[in-house]
């Protein structure tokens, strides 16, 4: 049984008057999970857009992550109750801590447990991990215990799958959520997906989005128009055969199109 709900509203790179349409229009079309983070500078935007929509907070679900620069005792939960204040909400229901940043020198242990003290606090109902890697996230489990690890949000496409790490996980029973699943859109033009596109009548984005729900995981597609939030939204009608799924197996290509140097771990 998942935590994370299977299909939500990825908001990265939307801000101001962008990201509070497509948050209104996808809440009007059917989408009840909104992910955001501290860093995408548009948690305030998110807010209003939930706040002019009309739909009560408990029936929706909302993620945001904590900035590395926040990943320290004076900081964490502070920046949280900040987030809380821009969403306008008494809590979020998942928190994540955005990247490990080996290279800052996180202790990791020592944050996971302050994560576990605002979940504690009630300022959010589940609390994970995002971009970490298998000795990470062991290290998160060391920390806490995994029963307290929702998920972990890492970049997952057709052309990057990341199995050793999707095993690890799903091995714990931690969800697995992807993000980037059309990979900033190179997929989309892909002969092999757009084969399987025309034999469901279906666009490339679902049949990839399709892909991804079908291997167990969590997505957050971001659209700005209302037809393709729609279209994206209908990916979960989709039953790829088992031969469709062996082909997109096969597009794997270790095509990561997030790592930034000082942020990300040695990937697995």
């Amino acid at each position: 049984m998942m935590i994370v709900p299977k299909f939500g509203l990825g908001t990265f790179r939307l801000n101001d008057q962008i990201v509070i349409d497509s948050v209104k229009t996808a809440l009007d079309v059917g989408y009840r999970a909104i992910d955001t983070a501290q860093i995408y500078d548009n948690e305030a935007q998110v807010g209003q857009a939930i706040q002019e929509s009309g739909i009560a907070r408990d029936q929706l679900f909302l993620t945001t992550k904590i900035w590395v620069d926040h990943l320290n005792s004076e900081q964490l939960i502070p920046s949280l109750k900040q987030s809380l204040q821009k969403l306008r909400t008494d809590a979020v229901n998942l928190t994540l801590i955005h990247w490990p940043a080996p290279q800052k020198g996180i202790d990791i242990a020592a944050v996971m447990q302050l994560l576990l003290q605002a979940k504690q606090q009630g300022l959010t109902e589940h609390i994970g991990i995002s971009n970490f890697n298998i000795a990470q996230t062991k290290t998160a489990i060391e920390s806490i215990g995994q029963s307290h690890i929702a998920t972990n949000q890492i970049e997952l496409s057709p052309y990057l799958q990341n199995r050793t790490l999707v095993d690890f996980l799903k091995a714990q029973q931690i969800d697995v959520t992807s993000y980037m699943t059309l990979a900033y859109g190179k997929v989309l033009h892909d002969p092999v997906l757009q084969d399987i596109a025309s034999e469901h009548q279906a666009s490339t984005a679902q049949i990839a989005l399709a892909w991804a729900l079908q291997s167990g995981y969590a997505v957050i597609p971001s659209s700005t128009k209302r037809e393709h939030l729609i279209s994206n939204l209908k990916a979960q009608e989709i039953q790829l055969s088992q031969q469709d799924m062996q082909l997109i197996a096969a597009l794997e290509r270790n095509g990561r199109e997030v790592d930034p140097a000082e942020l990300a771990p040695e990937w697995d």
